[in-house]
């Protein structure tokens, strides 16, 4: 399985942007990159304070041949995202159901899911949204982004391509 990369300055929102291409496309896997999004979209249709430098990913693929169910594709999605911090920063990372990433008590991101049908195939949609150079002021929710947590810059760059290579390498694990 490898995801084909469609790389955008600026978008509404990466998972409307895949939800667009899954109806208009024969395309099977996608990541979908911005630099910045104006309407990102958080969990009960909250909205995702995006910042410039920060990541916006959001991959899309067929469910058809996954021999996993959408419980556990969801517990592994989180898995895969905190695999990737933690190449960063190696104390804990917690996952606050449903969709929170969170150190020392603060949200470092979050990952947003959707189903969508077309014809006779289930797609999978996972936002991704990181903290990496600043974090949104949320009265009575602490944020924090992974610059300011170990004290130097990290290449965003390099984070998108670590996060494609561990979808990647750890999805294709559970196809039939």
């Amino acid at each position: 399985m490898k995801f084909k990369i469609l790389k955008f300055k600026r978008l509404r929102s990466t998972n409307d942007t895949a939800l667009r291409i899954i109806r208009n496309s024969n395309l099977k896997y996608g990541m979908i990159i911005a630099d910045n999004q104006s309407h990102g979209r958080g969990q009960y249709g909250r909205k995702w304070v995006c910042f410039k430098g920060n990541l916006f990913v959001t991959f899309f693929y067929n469910l058809e041949n996954l021999n996993l169910t959408l419980p556990q594709i969801t517990k592994l999605n989180c898995l895969l995202v905190k695999k990737m911090i933690s190449k960063y920063y190696k104390k804990k990372i917690i996952h606050k159901k449903p969709n929170d990433l969170l150190i020392e008590g603060k949200k470092i991101g979050g990952i947003l899911q959707e189903t969508i049908n077309k014809i006779n195939e289930k797609f999978l949609i996972v936002g991704i949204g990181l903290n990496l150079v600043k974090n949104p002021i949320i009265s009575n929710y602490p944020t924090i982004n992974l610059n300011d947590l170990i004290h130097k810059k990290v290449s965003k760059k390099k984070i998108e391509i670590e996060l494609k290579n561990i979808f990647e390498k750890n999805l294709k694990k559970f196809l039939k």
